[in-house]
């Protein structure tokens, strides 16, 4: 049976991006102006079904998100990877809104030291952007490092994390 995938698009601050969620939950969320051929390189065997009405609630959630008022942990995924990608995206889920780890920190957490760089590969194949932070993961001089929505959008989000928290205390 073919996997249904609902997808809209969204316009904000001069970008597009692609949210698509299951009958489960949210699938995948876009790099900024990527259109469509993301979402397929994501969900290649899928039938897309361009469907504003299946991603309402997962919308409402990220407009509270963007407006500061809200993280993303509690959303429902419906997201799927090797046995390793899934342990490195259920850690990520537990950042902290607006903290930053290391790849070496989140390699330690799921108890696999020395594996960096597989939790970095792990990391840059998170379908759903923002929802499963991999923003908030930095390399080991607390710089930005490769980031699929793009280092202009992963900077964004966590100066946008940062600010909001200043604001909450």
């Amino acid at each position: 049976m073919t996997k249904k995938v609902y997808y809209n698009q969204v316009d904000y601050l001069d970008h597009n991006y692609v949210i698509a969620s299951t009958d489960v939950g949210l699938a995948f969320v876009g790099s900024p102006n990527a259109g469509l051929d993301e979402l397929v390189n994501f969900y290649p065997t899928a039938t897309l079904v361009a469907d504003e009405q299946k991603n309402k609630t997962v919308m409402q959630q990220m407009k509270h998100y963007i407006d500061g008022n809200k993280d993303l942990a509690s959303v429902r995924l419906d997201i799927s990877g090797t046995p390793f990608q899934e342990a490195v995206w259920t850690a990520l889920r537990n950042v902290p809104y607006g903290t930053l780890i290391t790849y070496q920190d989140l390699a330690n957490q799921i108890g696999r030291p020395q594996a960096a760089q597989a939790v970095g590969n792990a990391v840059g194949k998170n379908p759903a952007l923002i929802a499963v932070p991999c923003h908030r993961v930095v390399a080991k001089n607390n710089r930005g490092s490769g980031y699929r929505g793009g280092l202009p959008m992963k900077e964004w989000l966590n100066a946008h994390e940062q600010k909001h928290l200043a604001m909450k205390k």
